[in-house]
């Protein structure tokens, strides 16, 4: 029996063996609950920028001390979790990402709006990269979709931060985040039950991936190459998404003369198009080629990009969504992609990806911060438009799977 054959009766065997729907279910519901928490930090900076009189690049910086945070360990954890996997650390995670929580709602100055930034960064390390192989365990195969019901949570909880920031923090001040303490609680408590199930999939995952790592057919060069040109194309997405997530409230405060409420509330409407777009980039991804869905992705956002910061109010709004729709449906196929080029390393590749994500949207926050207090968050807009046409470099990926056979 050839190793195709064999690795998808095994897939198949171990989609029976277990409440697989469920179980993608709570780690969507859990990254749902760990991106919420997250998101909080972005969606109160108005309200931290008017209480501690903070520059735009003081802003930048405490964004970037969550995401370097994870960007640095999420590689590592992987790494690690890969050779030694622990089923429970996920839930563990969210024990920091708590005490982060607790640091922001009553930090009173610069340096413990820092310490409680990086704090949850680390919690957001520990988690993501072992909750990404479960979903890929969970998948029966079907990893596209797996990945993208794994990242759509997630980003249904950054879409709901702005909006509880709005409903709850906005009128009673910085102390309030302390009520969401229930969220990692309750995070905690759906992981360890997923924690469970994985530790009685191990070894059949295990041998899943040896037959797959042995059956891979692209060389190390080529590898090292898509590797390469994967993390490109990450770093143009999360710039162009730091500059929407982090200063669009400003650009519209600033540049129509929203008030901070409406402007979180389109926040929102773009973080719900985000969501919207990376649960449909998995699926088609697994139905029409990964590499087809980056093409469409990165470099099918340009236009709207471009157009954005010359628009009117209305159109501002139409487009934010098309570009949350569009270039988040990007994400699950590059990391789905990566993983089929390294099989045995789902744990590294899944914090790789993260982390690097994670790492240039902070950076991205900083370096545009910085520029913003220079320029103005008008001409950021419009520096950062042009940061998809890097989707050009998606012609040097191989073709594998579908596109292989297109």
């Amino acid at each position: 029996m050839n190793a195709p054959v064999t690795i998808a009766k095994s897939s198949a065997r171990l989609a029976r063996s277990g409440p697989v729907p469920l179980i993608l279910a709570a780690v969507s519901v859990s990254h749902l609950l760990n991106d919420l928490l997250q998101s909080l930090l972005p969606s109160i900076y108005p309200i931290l920028k008017g209480s501690f009189g903070l520059t735009f690049a003081e802003i930048g910086l405490i964004q970037l001390a969550f995401q370097l945070t994870a960007s640095i360990l999420q590689p590592l954890v992987g790494t690690f979790t890969d050779r030694h996997p622990r089923p429970f650390s996920a839930s563990m995670g969210m024990i920091a990402s708590m005490a982060g929580l607790l640091l922001l709602a009553y930090a009173g100055n610069l340096a413990m709006l820092l310490l409680a930034a990086a704090v949850v960064g680390i919690g957001s390390a520990i988690f993501h990269p072992e909750a990404a192989r479960i979903a890929r365990a969970a998948s029966g195969g079907r990893y596209g979709m797996a990945q993208s019901l794994f990242q759509v949570g997630g980003n249904f909880g950054s879409a709901i931060g702005p909006l509880l920031a709005a409903a709850i923090i906005l009128p009673f001040g910085q102390s309030s985040i302390s009520w969401f303490v229930i969220v990692p609680l309750v995070a905690m408590a759906v992981l360890f039950q997923v924690g469970r199930w994985y530790r009685d999939h191990l070894e059949v995952q295990k041998s899943i991936l040896r037959m797959q790592d042995v059956a891979a057919q692209i060389s190390r060069p080529e590898i090292i190459r898509a590797i390469v040109v994967l993390l490109a194309l990450i770093f143009s997405k999360f710039f162009y998404m730091a500059c929407m997530s982090t200063f669009f409230t400003f650009y519209l405060i600033d540049k129509f003369g929203v008030s901070v409420r409406d402007a979180q509330i389109d926040l929102f409407i773009f973080l719900g198009a985000v969501a919207l777009g990376t649960f449909l980039g998995g699926p088609l991804g697994d139905a029409y080629g990964r590499r087809k869905v980056i093409w469409v992705s990165i470099l099918g956002v340009l236009p709207m990009t471009l157009l954005l910061p010359h628009v009117s109010l209305a159109w501002s709004l139409v487009l934010s969504v098309g570009i949350g729709l569009v270039l988040s449906s990007a994400f699950s196929a590059i990391v789905v992609y990566a993983q089929e080029l390294l099989p045995g390393r789902v744990g590294m590749i899944s914090g790789l990806f993260f982390g690097f994500a994670f790492g240039m949207g902070g950076l991205g926050a900083a370096l545009l911060g910085v520029l913003a207090d220079h320029t103005s968050v008008d001409f950021v807009f419009q520096v950062c438009a042009f940061l998809p046409a890097i989707g050009l470099l998606t012609w040097f990926l191989p073709r594998t799977g579908k596109d292989a056979r297109a």
